[in-house]
């Protein structure tokens, strides 16, 4: 069953359609908060907050649009705002292990060799290092390109800002993970 056919369920008041939604997006919408938090449970949160708001305005919903744009634009909104909350309340430099084991499973191929899982845990606490220093905007312009394959245009209209703001800040996101990961793989690569 497509997205539309489980939307049009949901307005029939058939709630196996939101079940279907949940099963097809529920993983790439708690790792694109995640991406943007750095924190799992919130992001599961988030994640659900976002199904709950989706399913009481799916009447308002257009036939024909993309549902799964609709609702990440849903996500990562809620997790800019979350992050902005967090960044108030917590240093930039607190890390959990639990958290970077998680972010590096999620980035790490199934069966990689023992050096190559903790080249990746090591790649991937870099990079969850970085992107905790961007602010909360940055950092969903990166999910919403890199992992959410959105187009700069696709991006502005989702939230709402001119294409040359989200412009701006994915140069400058882009320019400023450039600069934060540099040092530590020159110094990696000359060992």
């Amino acid at each position: 069953m497509d997205d539309q056919a489980a939307i049009s369920r949901i307005k029939q008041g058939d709630l196996n359609g939101l079940a279907v939604l949940v099963r097809r997006h529920q993983v790439k919408a708690v790792y694109a908060a995640y991406m943007v938090l750095g924190e799992r449970s919130i992001s599961e949160e988030i994640v659900q907050n976002a199904f709950l708001k989706a399913y009481e305005k799916i009447h308002q919903f257009e036939d024909g649009r993309s549902f799964a744009a609709w609702f990440y634009r849903i996500v990562v909104n809620d997790a800019v705002k979350a992050a902005r909350s967090l960044d108030r309340l917590s240093s930039l430099e607190e890390d959990s292990d639990a958290d970077a084991g998680a972010y590096a499973r999620w980035l790490v191929d199934p069966n990689p060799l023992p050096e190559e899982q903790i080249e990746i845990q090591e790649s991937g606490q870099v990079l969850q290092d970085a992107l905790k220093q961007l602010s909360p905007e940055q950092r969903a312009t990166i999910v919403m390109r890199y992992y959410l394959d959105m187009s700069e245009a696709e991006m502005a209209t989702r939230l709402e800002k001119p294409l040359s703001t989200v412009k701006w800040w994915l140069r400058v996101a882009r320019r400023r993970l450039g600069k934060l990961i540099k040092p530590v793989f020159d110094t990696t690569d000359q060992i």
